[in-house]
C-alpha cells in the first residue's frame, strides 16, 4: 500500500482526491512515426538517393544502379507500475481511490514514453544490418547556444529550418520542436522579433496557436540539459524519429488474494524509439541563465 495515502483520510475533509500538477500522459508520440512491432527487437529498412546515368549512345547497354540500402534498429524497454488499495482504506477515505491511482499510472506510462523519445532522438542510433554499429547524433545538427550564450532566438529557429532545409527533408513532412517554458519567454524578448513576429509569439505563449517558422511547437519539462547546463532543444521532422509499440499501456485492475484481497492498479507497455535519419533532428542549445 502507498505510504502516502493516509492523507486522503476522512479526517483531513477532503471530498475527493485531487491529483498534484503533472504532466498527464505522452506529449510527443502524436509527433513522431509510430509503428508496432513484435519481438525484442525491431529492424527498420531505409532506402537512400541514387543517380541517373546519362546515356551518351544508342543502344547502350543498361546501366544497372545500386540503390543504397541501410538500417536501423529499435530495442524495447518494458515499463511497469503497481499500487495497492487496501479495503480498509476504502473505508476511511471520503471517495474511492482506484480511478484516481488509475489515472496516475496512464500517466507515468505517458511520461516515460516521451523519456524514450527524447533520449532517442539525440542519443546514439544502433544501425546496419543487425544493428551492430552505433551511430552517433551528428554535431552539424547542432546549433550552438550563441556567444553571449543566448536562449531561444528567431535566428537559431530559422537556422534549424535551415538545417532541415538543407539536408533535403521534404517540407511537406510535419516539424515539430520540443521546448522548455523558458524558450517561450525567451522569444517574446528577443529583440529581432518583428511587431507581427511579436504577435504570433505572444499567441503561442498564451496557448491561442502552437505553430511558428514552420514548426509546431511542444512545450515539455522532461528534456535534458548538456554538460554545460545549456537546455537541449529538439526540432525535427516527424518521421526523422521512430517510436516503436510493443505493446500498448494496459491496465489491469484485480484483487490480490496474497495482499489480504487489497486491490491492486497494474500499468504496462513495451517501448523502443530510434533517431531515423541524421538529417531530420537539429539540437538547439539554450542558455536558461
Amino acid at each position: 500500500m502507498s505510504s502516502q495515502i493516509t492523507t486522503a483520510f476522512v479526517n483531513q475533509f477532503s471530498a475527493n482526491i485531487q491529483m498534484l500538477s503533472q504532466q498527464m500522459g505522452s506529449l510527443l508520440r502524436p509527433a513522431v512515426d509510430v509503428e508496432t512491432v513484435n519481438g525484442e527487437k525491431a529492424f527498420f529498412d531505409q532506402v537512400g538517393s541514387a543517380a541517373a546515368v546519362l546515356r551518351t549512345t544508342r543502344h547502350a547497354d543498361t546501366p544497372l544502379i545500386d540503390t543504397p540500402h541501410s538500417r536501423r534498429m529499435v530495442t524495447m524497454s518494458d515499463y511497469e507500475y503497481a499500487d495497492l488499495i487496501d479495503d480498509q482504506d476504502k473505508v476511511r477515505l471520503l471517495v474511492d481511490p482506484t480511478s484516481t491511482y488509475s489515472r496516475a499510472a496512464a500517466a507515468a506510462m505517458g511520461r516515460a514514453m516521451d523519456d524514450v523519445i527524447i533520449s532517442a532522438a539525440l542519443g546514439n542510433a544502433k544501425t546496419g544490418k543487425d544493428g551492430s554499429t552505433t551511430t552517433a547524433f551528428d554535431s552539424n545538427n547542432t546549433i550552438g547556444v550563441g556567444s553571449p550564450a543566448a536562449g531561444l532566438t528567431l535566428s537559431k529557429l530559422l537556422e534549424a529550418k535551415e538545417i532541415l532545409d538543407a539536408g533535403n527533408v521534404d517540407p511537406s513532412i510535419p516539424r515539430y520542436i520540443v521546448v522548455a517554458p523558458k524558450q517561450i519567454s525567451d522569444l517574446l524578448g528577443d529583440t529581432t522579433v518583428t511587431s507581427s513576429d511579436f504577435n504570433t509569439v505572444k499567441a503561442l505563449a498564451q496557448g491561442e496557436l502552437n505553430q511558428f517558422v514552420g514548426f509546431t511547437f511542444i512545450t515539455s519539462n522532461r528534456l535534458g540539459v548538456d554538460a554545460s547546463s545549456y537546455r537541449r532543444v529538439i526540432a525535427f521532422a516527424s518521421d526523422g524519429i521512430k517510436l516503436a509499440i510493443g505493446k500498448e499501456p494496459t491496465a489491469r485492475i484485480d484483487e490480490r488474494a496474497d495482499k489480504s484481497y487489497a486491490t491492486q492498479v497494474y500499468y504496462c507497455q513495451s517501448v523502443g524509439a530510434t533517431r531515423m535519419e541524421e538529417a531530420k533532428v537539429v539540437e538547439v542549445l539554450c542558455s536558461e541563465a
